[in-house]
């Protein structure tokens, strides 16, 4: 009888645990899966989900290797989408916002799509008003790009190479190119880049993801809270092209601190007037590295759900893009359409027209040479608090 007694009490103790959630397993297998999209006008195209140990999820499509979709907790454990990215999956084929992909050969703006390179004038297509922005009528995201995926010790990761023919949207050289998306258990989404050159050519590469750390479809951004590592930004005319480098002191260009993004956005200053908003590049401070020589570039949070993204880099320069030209037209992951400033970029890079100031003091060089191999990582790490 006490054996049947004891038995009750452990059984229904077990099932009191499972109720309250004690008994819950939460861990999760590390894993990537590989899903066709179907044919498209660039061929058979698939996507990427990556997973770690702790449910994070992102998902990449090898159209412009984009990013469409990144899911991260909040302070209270819950998932949500907190990237930007179109319902049908084949509209990536054309991204008119460039969400989530690998921009180059140029991310950004080149003057009047002109820039001369060892004596050599090279023209590109003037696809932004005069100048000529992210790679061209065809750049990197309107391509199919050739993908790999594996596993680490402690990571998950999915590798993208394609070949840039000499010539290719005006650009001189061959360029191959590999950009490699690494998922690990600490929740951070590592970004690598390298290509090598037949010629000698410019390049920046970067990632274009729209982020709402309220989840994809929240209606804004303007309440999350971001602090840039700059003391300095790439002041610039009113079709965005750099004059100066400038003192973010006193002005609506200051993110030392942390500032809501909504809370100066409105002021009556040049230039937030000549980028509908925020579009610029902040020159991130060097005095922070890592062991790895990466640079703690910008910190964003939403203070409603908790979600907080840090952004390192080895890159100079970082462009902050508040959204100014989304304008509720596009059918996003979830169904809901994207009002203006319902997603940011973060995108690390060189500074833009760095093509036409190679000489400059406090510009880095954008040039790469045969022999040579372009480098640049990108990590964004996620938490909660």
């Amino acid at each position: 009888m006490f054996q049947n007694r004891f038995f009750a009490v452990a059984t229904l103790f077990a099932a009191l645990l499972l109720l309250n959630g004690c008994g819950k397993k939460t861990d999760h297998k590390m894993s990537i899966e590989k899903k066709s999209i179907g044919k498209t006008e660039l061929g058979e195209a698939n996507l990427y989900t990556l997973t770690n140990a702790n449910g994070m999820k992102v998902v990449i499509t090898d159209i412009g290797g984009a990013v469409t979709e990144i899911w991260a907790k909040d302070s209270k454990g819950n998932l949500a989408n907190v990237a930007l990215g179109y319902k049908d999956h084949k509209t990536y084929v054309k991204n008119p916002n460039y969400f989530g992909c690998i921009t180059g050969r140029y991310a950004n703006r080149i003057a009047d799509g002109n820039f001369t390179l060892e004596g050599e004038k090279y023209s590109l297509a003037t696809n932004n008003g005069p100048n000529h922005l992210h790679g061209g009528d065809q750049g990197f995201d309107k391509h199919l790009w050739e993908g790999e995926a594996g596993t680490g010790e402690d990571s998950v990761f999915v590798k993208f190479t394609r070949t840039s023919p000499d010539g290719e949207e005006g650009y001189p050289g061959d360029l191959n190119v590999t950009v490699t998306y690494t998922l690990n258990n600490a929740d951070e989404l590592r970004v690598e880049y390298e290509a090598t050159t037949s010629k000698p050519t410019v390049i920046n590469l970067t990632n274009h993801t729209y982020f709402n750390l309220a989840g994809e479809g929240s209606e804004t951004i303007l309440d999350h809270e971001l602090t840039l590592h700059a003391d300095k930004f790439v002041a610039t005319d009113e079709t965005n092209i750099p004059t100066s480098i400038d003192d973010v002191e006193g002005t609506p260009m200051d993110f030392r601190e942390a500032h809501v993004i909504g809370e100066r956005i409105e002021e009556e200053n040049e230039q937030l007037k000549f980028g509908l908003g925020y579009d610029h590049t902040w020159v991130i401070r060097q005095d922070s590295k890592d062991e790895e020589g990466l640079s703690l570039a910008a910190t964003l949070v939403d203070p409603e759900s908790g979600r907080v993204l840090e952004i390192r880099t080895d890159q100079p320069g970082i462009q902050f893009y508040s959204g100014n030209y989304l304008d509720d037209t596009t059918t996003g992951t979830s169904g809901k359409t994207y009002p203006l400033r319902s997603g940011l970029c973060l995108e690390t890079q060189v500074f833009p027209d760095s093509p036409n100031h190679q000489d400059e003091e406090g510009w880095q060089s954008c040039v790469l040479l045969p022999g040579q191999t372009y480098r640049h990582v990108t990590v964004h790490k996620f938490s909660a608090r």
